[in-house]
């Protein structure tokens, strides 16, 4: 059965953990357009002030406050989504918690934590839309990471979470594949991105938590998910130097690691405590609204890997244009009649 996605206008789209970072991008981005929200996250008080500012601006939006960790938030996500707009067309599995530390030395509990709110709420989240998606058509969207594809150094725990998250994703795309069922499931690969992720998670390092440069604009992540809403794609990786890591790994993994091991905890370590009100979500929500981190660093505000991604055909014609036009300049040089020199008297 072929896919068909709606304009993202026409949409009805369910975001997890939307109450800030690439949630809250997203967020902003889909209502934009003009399409209903149904939000959810764990902090109540942070999604009823998105709900309501996004509402000034026209936007139709729901919220249920959940935790992906419990075992019925996914149905009863899904299910207020019908309450309320009569189904849902894309479902973005964006939920997450994160831990600075080595995995020798973080709790089994903190570990099993991040998996029971990155990993299993992503499975609930995506079977429950699937479910639904398998008779009317529609996107799954999980939020990985390029860390699903190269661990990073006293990220290992989260970095294991998003090698299940890939793997769960791929297998149930075969699946569905299988079924010939209408339903687009795209994994989304950011870079490092400039949210309040190093405040959020739980930080075991003997310094405060950054993440390493170089970090992109969250939105760009929402640019991703939007377009993946109405266009079927596999993956997309947002931010080209992800994707260099990515391509390290699978060409020269050891030196990686040795790379990591003499500087992969100094440069995600800064001098700044979070502010206590956001500081250490893990277990229970903390300040929220913010798509940014109040770290002063660099952000990229442009990635041209995630717009070729975008535009294949006119990026693949750019580029042979680019290769082609100093070989058309060379070969013009080389037609060019040469002048005669005159003898000398």
């Amino acid at each position: 059965m072929p896919i068909i996605l709606k304009p993202v206008a026409a949409q009805r789209i369910v975001i997890t953990g939307a109450s800030s970072g690439i949630g809250l991008a997203i967020a902003e981005a889909a209502a934009a357009t003009g399409a209903r929200l149904m939000l959810s996250a764990r902090n109540e008080p942070a999604l009823r002030e998105i709900a309501d500012r996004l509402a000034l601006d026209g936007a139709d939006v729901a919220i249920l406050a959940a935790d992906m960790a419990d075992e019925d938030a996914a149905e009863r996500i899904a299910t207020a989504a019908t309450d309320r707009f009569g189904g849902f067309d894309t479902w973005v599995n964006n939920a997450a918690a994160g831990i600075f530390g080595t995995v020798s030395e973080t709790p089994i509990a903190d570990q099993r934590r991040v998996f029971d709110v990155g990993y299993w709420g992503t499975v609930a989240g995506s079977l429950a839309a699937a479910r639904r998606l398998r008779q009317t058509g529609g996107a799954i969207i999980n939020i990985g990471s390029v860390l699903g594809d190269r661990t990073m150094i006293q990220q290992g725990s989260y970095s294991a979470m998003k090698h299940a998250v890939k793997g769960f994703t791929d297998a149930l795309r075969v699946e569905l594949l299988e079924a010939d069922a209408p339903v687009a499931v795209t994994l989304i690969k950011p870079s490092a991105m400039h949210t309040p992720f190093p405040q959020h998670a739980r930080n075991f390092m003997d310094a405060p938590a950054r993440l390493p440069p170089v970090l992109y604009d969250p939105r760009l992540v929402a640019r991703a998910v939007l377009f993946a809403a109405a266009h079927p794609r596999r993956a997309i990786t947002v931010g080209s130097f992800g994707e260099g890591a990515t391509w390290g790994d699978m060409l020269a993994p050891g030196l990686l690691d040795r790379a990591m091991a003499s500087f992969g905890t100094e440069v995600q370590q800064t001098g700044q405590a979070p502010p206590a009100e956001t500081a250490d979500n893990l277990w229970e929500s903390r300040s929220d609204g913010s798509v940014e981190s109040n770290q002063p660093q660099s952000v990229r505000r442009t990635s041209l890997w995630l717009e070729a991604q975008l535009r294949p055909v006119a990026a693949t014609l750019i580029a042979a244009g680019l290769v082609a036009l100093p070989l058309a300049i060379a070969q013009a040089r080389q037609r060019q009649p040469r002048l005669r020199q005159r003898p000398r008297r």
